[in-house]
């Protein structure tokens, strides 16, 4: 009430200050055009008498000159007419003027004696007049003058109208602006405040509906965006205390966020975290004259996002986005995510020929394939092997720049974009602690010989003073790599390299994913939550097809994950179990990636094709096996896809960890679905409960999809519920905590005479 009040005073304000100003402007003109009317009428009346009392007067005739005189007097608004001998004294007047003007008879200027006109305005007590004098010549040549005068009272009297028609004018204004006000505050402005109050009010108590009608009006939507990102922490936050009092009647103990920020202050000792990466988590890009934040699709981002916002630490990652430039300061920061700002990105720009070579060239078309054993054939040229060193100074340089002035931080150097990274940053700070986390499997001794460069590869690794793998068999191929490689020192007790006096340690850190629980999609005792079954409708009509059952897989288009074996496997099936023709459709989302290469671009045409043959095979009116999704899908995209799906295919034909197959895991709230896992995956190592297959076996396949569909509901829910614990037990946090507590552990001795500066 009192925003609506003060709404309406400021608006009378306004509006009464405007009409006031309209006023003052519209009386002045009408005042001005008034009297300019007055002098025109006021001159061609004394120009006109001037011929007529000219004559009379050269005669002597003063008689006549009285009786025209006074006949003149009696028009409109005409007080009278005198005549003004040469010495400026009234000789002849009109009757009643001598009485109307008393002793107030104004003298005449002398220019109208000297042949010109002349008109003045004049007060006789409360009265306006106007006279106008013109010459006149009498017999005798002399120049006599004669004055016409006029009452200019109704001038002010027609501005005083103006000003009272003004005010009644402001005043229903008034009324009106008040009315109306009230009515458009209380509409558009109290009703949904109101509502978004008492949603809030809901909130608080536990009975907020999940997707309220807030305010979208560009008005409010500032307000109801932060609202919403508010509500959507008290929602975590409330999940989160729960979990944790749950968990501590059960003297059980889960990794969450705010646990590992704590974690981090008392094991770091309030060191700093430092994340490198090429990819980075946050790219910006124009869409048209906008800019628009895009998340890219990574398990890396998906892992490392959580823990950086645990840590407020730095993401130091190369710029990608067209629009990357225009969002960061002079030392080419920013603060992310953009709608609840939580960690510092640090941006290093790459040139298009750099990233050419040591992106898609040595990194892409070397070390990938060479770790993947996937039957692709890895490229290494000298020119790929030159950028990869140039970029991994570059971020070496920027690492230093950012640890600068920090007490022994730690560093935390991300896959097998940087093998070099390591080395170069303890040679100028042998204080930082250096991890590396290589995300891809690690080939046996005879596979990575390959490599041209192997040497040089292995030594920058060696720098770090931590290396972690997702499982132990990669440690244990490392290690043999290292003793056929390099002279060195392995201690297999400890699993640890002492090469030229220091020590590295290898250890296997299985990566997971952020498990968040959401009551909303919990099932009741009888089987799929009524909401469960709404999302299901929507998502096949907005796919276009009618389907008992729904498959999901969700990968980059990459030659390592099995695409094209997957759809083999489906086609298998339909095959050998026609009754699901018509009742079965498998949506896979793939995000193309890496497109400059050759091997990829074949790729997309491979599984495109494969789509294609299959569908029309099996294809009906309303029905189709295969949906391809050839785009990017954000997070919140994919997860109702793995909330309603019946099973979720991960067919890697080599993979390190596979963080789609957690994130389906973590997303069946309602403990339903089935995951089909491949043998050659780090997660089928964890989740037991899989189905475990060999992706190049289509009967293997085939018969593991029929299983899945055709699986005792209970048994279902079982095997769920035990990879849902293995995956909300060893979650993001804890993994990040492991890697911590492992970097921690590790104390560096500063070698004497070493100045830990910058390069």
């Amino acid at each position: 009430m009192r925003l609506s009040f003060r709404l309406i005073l400021s608006l009378i304000f306004a509006v009464t200050i405007v009409s006031v100003l309209f006023a003052l402007y519209q009386v002045q003109a009408d005042r001005r055009a008034r009297r300019n009317d007055l002098e025109k009428r006021a001159q061609l009346m004394a120009e006109s008498l001037q011929e007529t009392v000219q004559p009379l007067l050269a005669k002597g005739a003063h008689g006549n000159l009285q009786r025209l005189l006074d006949r003149f007097g009696n028009r409109e608004r005409m007080e009278g007419v005198a005549i003004f001998n040469p010495e400026g004294h009234p000789v002849l007047m009109t009757s009643n003027l001598a009485a109307r003007l008393d002793s107030h008879l104004p003298a005449l200027n002398k220019t109208v004696f000297q042949g010109n006109g002349w008109g003045q305005f004049f007060s006789v007590g409360q009265t306006k007049m106007h006279l106008y004098a013109v010459p006149i010549h009498s017999g005798d040549s002399t120049t006599w003058a004669l004055a016409v005068f006029h009452d200019a009272s109704y001038i002010d009297a027609q501005n005083s109208k103006i000003w009272r028609d003004a005010f009644k004018n402001v005043l229903v204004q008034m009324l009106l602006i008040s009315t109306i006000t009230l009515l458009i505050v209380r509409w558009t402005m109290e009703r949904p405040i109101k509502r978004l109050a008492q949603w809030l009010q809901d909130l608080r108590a536990g009975s907020a509906e999940p997707h309220p009608d807030l305010p979208s009006s560009d008005v409010f939507k500032p307000l109801t965006l932060e609202v919403t990102h508010l509500a959507d922490s008290l929602k975590i936050a409330r999940a989160s205390a729960e979990e944790e009092a749950r968990l501590r009647e059960t003297a059980n103990s889960l990794w969450t966020a705010e646990r590992l920020r704590v974690y981090q202050q008392e094991a770091l000792e309030e060191s700093r975290l430092f994340v490198v990466s090429n990819r980075e988590p946050y790219e910006h890009v124009f869409r048209g004259s906008s800019i628009e934040t895009v998340v890219p699709a990574s398990g890396l981002v998906t892992a490392m996002e959580p823990i950086l916002r645990a840590c407020d630490g730095t993401w130091i990652a190369s710029g990608a986005g067209d629009a990357d430039h225009e969002t960061v300061d002079a030392h080419d920061r920013l603060r992310v995510p953009p709608e609840e700002p939580q960690y510092t990105l640090r941006r290093v720009w790459l040139t298009r020929e750099e990233e050419e070579r040591y992106y898609y060239g040595f990194a892409n078309e070397g070390i990938w394939p060479l770790c993947h054993i996937a039957h692709t054939r890895p490229v290494f040229r000298v020119e790929d092997w030159e950028a990869y060193q140039e970029v991994n100074r570059k971020f070496a340089r920027a690492v230093l720049d950012e640890v600068a002035g920090q007490d022994h931080p730690i560093v935390l150097v991300q896959d097998y974009h940087f093998a070099l990274l390591p080395k170069l940053i303890k040679e100028q700070r042998p204080d930082v602690r250096v991890a590396i986390f290589w995300h891809i499997p690690w080939p046996n001794p005879e596979a990575f010989g390959i490599c041209p460069w192997q040497r040089e590869l292995l030594e920058g690794l060696l720098g770090a003073d931590l290396i972690g793998f997702h499982i132990q068999s990669h440690c244990n191929n490392f290690l043999e790599t290292i003793d056929r490689t390099l002279e060195s020192r392995i201690e297999w007790e400890r699993f640890a390299v002492n090469r030229g006096g220091h020590n590295t340690v290898v250890r296997p850190f299985p990566i997971s994913v952020d498990f968040k629980e959401d009551p909303l999609f919990h099932a009741n005792g009888s089987g799929e939550s009524e909401l469960l079954r709404q999302e299901r409708y929507r998502l096949q009509k907005q796919l276009g097809v009618q389907a008992d059952y729904l498959g999901i897989g969700v990968d980059r288009l990459d030659y390592t994950k099995g695409i094209p074996e997957r759809f083999r496997g489906i086609e298998r099936f339909l095959d050998r179990y026609p009754s699901y023709i018509g009742r079965f459709t498998f949506v896979q989302i793939g995000a193309p990636s890496r497109t400059h290469i050759g091997r990829y671009q074949d790729l997309i045409h491979e599984v495109e094709g494969e789509a294609d043959r299959i569908n029309h095979r099996f294809e009906t009116k309303h029905w189709k096996p295969i949906v391809f999704l050839k785009r990017h899908h954000n997070h919140e995209e994919i997860e109702p896809f793995y909330r309603v799906s019946d099973l979720c295919l991960v067919t890697s034909l080599h993979d390190g960890m596979n963080l789609v197959a957690k994130e389906y895991v973590a997303s069946r709230n309602d403990e339903g679905g089935a995951l089909i896992l491949s043998l050659f995956t780090g997660a089928s190592r964890e989740l037991l409960d899989a189905l475990i297959v060999n992706p190049y076996d289509t009967e293997q396949l085939a018969e593991a999809i029929h299983y899945a569909l055709d699986m005792d509901p209970r048994q279902r829910r079982e095997r769920m519920r035990r990879m849902r614990r293995v995956v909300k037990q060893h979650n993001i946090y804890r993994w990040a905590a492991n890697l911590i507590g492992a970097v921690s552990e590790i104390r560096v001795e500063q070698p004497q005479g070493v100045k830990c500066q910058p390069a």
